[in-house]
C-alpha cells in the first residue's frame, strides 16, 4: 500500500526521509548515468522510460535492490503483509474457478507481480486445504526483481511441500504457453511504467523529463501536440493525467494465454472521469521506506514510483481483447463475495486468547476500510455461459461489522 499522492509540482529540494547509504549513492549515480544514456537529443526522456529506468534497470532500479522493497518494513506494503486472511480469500475466490471449470487435469495460477512471496504463501496454504489432493495444480510466480522473486519462491516452495500444488518461476505470463486457470496480479498494475500527459488551452501535451548532469527537471514535449489518450475527457487547463499503455498491454497478454478461467487485478485506481475532476495535479506518488517524497525526481533509483491505475481504460482494453468483465467493485467488496466473513469467523475461533481476537479484528477492519481506493477487477476466458459464483449478499457500499 503505497501514500497517497501529493502534488505533481515543479521539483523541490528531495527530502530522502533517512540518510542515504554509500552503496545508494553509488546506485543513484549509475542510474543517472544511464538515464543520461537513454534520453534523446537536448536530454529528453518520456516519462515511462524514466520509470522503467529507475525501477527496473538491472542490479540498479528500485526493484533490484537486494533488500526488502516490499513489506512492513519496506518501501510499502499491501494487503496481504496486513493479514493472511486476504490470501485465503483470494485462494476461496481460486477454488470456487477450479470447481467453476469442473476440475480440470491442469489447472495454473500466475502470479504476476508476486513480491516477496507473502500472498503467494497464503494463498498456496489456503488451496491446499481447500482442495485437498487435486492433481494438476501448478503456481507459477512472476517478478521483475531478482532479489524478490528468489525470496518467494523459497516462501511458496516451502509451504507447498508436501501438498499437490507445484511452485515454479518463471519469466513472463507467457513463457508456458496457453493455459486454463487463474491470473492474480496484487498491486502489479500501478507500479508498471506509465507516462504523463497535461493539458494546454491547444490540447494534451506529453509531460517529460529533461536529463542532464546531475539535474533532472520536468519538460513538455516539443513541436507537435502529443494527441490526447484514447477517451480522455475535458479537463483545465495544466491538469495532469497518467496513462498506462504497459498496463492495458499486459490484459491484452492475459487474453491471448488465458484459454479459460478468470484474471484477479487488484489495484488502487479509479475510473477516468473521477480521476480527472479530483486528481487535477495527476497521482504520481513517489515513496522512500514508506515515507511520501516531495520530488519523485530526485534520487533516482531510491524512490519507488507508482500512479493510480485508469481502470476505464484497463476495462476498455479488456473489451476489447476479448474478456468478458465478471465483476469491477470496490476491493472490500470483492473480498466480502469470495468469503472473507467465513475466513474471519474461522480465524476467530481459533484465536488462542484475546489479545488475538483484538489482532484479527483488526486487520479485517483494515482489510476492509483501509484500502478504501482499491477495485477488484475479474475478467473470464473461455465460455462466458457457464455458472459464475455467488454474488454478494451484502448490498452495494456496505460491508459486514467486524
Amino acid at each position: 500500500m503505497r501514500s497517497e499522492p501529493g502534488e505533481s509540482a515543479p521539483p523541490t529540494a528531495g527530502d530522502p526521509a533517512e540518510p542515504i547509504l554509500d552503496a545508494e549513492r553509488i546506485r543513484e549515480r549509475e542510474v543517472r548515468r544511464r538515464l543520461i544514456e537513454a534520453a534523446g537529443p537536448g536530454g529528453w526522456l518520456r516519462f515511462d522510460r524514466f520509470v522503467e529506468i529507475a525501477l527496473y534497470a538491472s542490479g540498479v532500479g528500485f526493484y533490484t535492490e537486494p533488500e526488502a522493497s516490499v513489506g512492513p518494513a519496506a518501501a510499502f506494503y499491501t494487503a496481504a503483509h496486513v493479514s493472511s486472511l486476504f490470501g485465503a480469500t483470494i485462494a476461496d475466490r481460486i477454488a470456487d474457478e477450479y470447481a467453476r471449470l469442473a476440475r480440470p487435469p491442469t489447472f495454473t495460477v500466475v502470479e504476476v507481480g508476486c513480491g516477496d512471496g507473502t500472498l503467494s504463501a497464503d494463498v498456496i496454504r489456503a488451496l491446499a486445504g481447500r482442495l485437498g489432493d487435486a492433481p494438476g495444480l501448478r503456481y507459477l510466480l512472476v517478478d521483475r526483481s531478482p532479489a524478490l522473486r528468489a525470496r518467494a519462491v523459497d516462501r511458496a516452495t516451502a509451504v507447498a511441500e508436501g501438498t499437490p500444488v507445484e511452485v515454479e518461476a518463471v519469466a513472463s505470463l507467457a513463457e508456458n504457453g496457453p493455459f486454463p486457470g487463474v491470473v492474480l496480479a496484487n498491486e502489479l498494475l500501478d507500479a508498471l511504467p506509465f507516462q504523463r500527459r497535461i493539458r494546454r488551452p491547444e490540447g494534451w501535451r506529453e509531460l517529460g523529463v529533461t536529463v542532464t548532469g546531475d539535474s533532472i527537471v520536468w519538460r513538455e514535449s516539443e513541436g507537435t501536440e502529443s494527441p490526447p489518450p484514447v477517451g480522455m475527457g475535458p479537463a483545465e487547463p495544466g491538469a495532469i493525467a497518467e496513462v498506462c499503455p504497459a498496463a492495458e498491454g499486459f490484459v491484452r497478454e492475459v487474453a491471448d494465454h488465458l484459454t479459460d478461467g478468470v484474471a484477479l487485478l487488484l489495484d488502487y485506481g479509479g475510473e477516468e472521469g473521477p480521476l480527472l475532476r479530483d486528481h487535477p495535479s495527476g497521482t504520481l506518488a513517489a515513496v522512500r521506506r514508506q515515507r511520501p517524497m516531495p520530488d519523485p525526481l530526485a534520487h533516482p533509483g531510491l524512490l519507488d514510483l507508482s500512479a493510480f491505475v485508469n481502470f476505464s481504460r484497463i476495462r476498455a482494453a479488456a473489451r476489447s481483447a476479448g474478456l468478458h468483465e465478471r465483476a469491477f467493485r470496490p476491493q472490500a467488496q470483492a473480498l466480502v463475495a469470495w468469503g472473507l466473513e467465513r475466513r474471519t469467523e474461522e480465524a476467530l475461533r481459533a484465536s488462542e486468547g484475546a489479545e488475538e481476537t483484538v489482532r484479527t479484528r483488526l486487520a479485517v477492519k483494515n482489510l476492509l476500510f483501509g484500502f478504501s481506493t482499491f477495485f477488484a477487477l475479474e475478467l473470464s476466458a473461455g465460455d462466458p455461459s457457464r455458472p459464475t459464483p455467488p454474488t454478494p449478499a451484502t448490498p452495494p457500499g456496505e460491508v459486514p461489522p467486524t
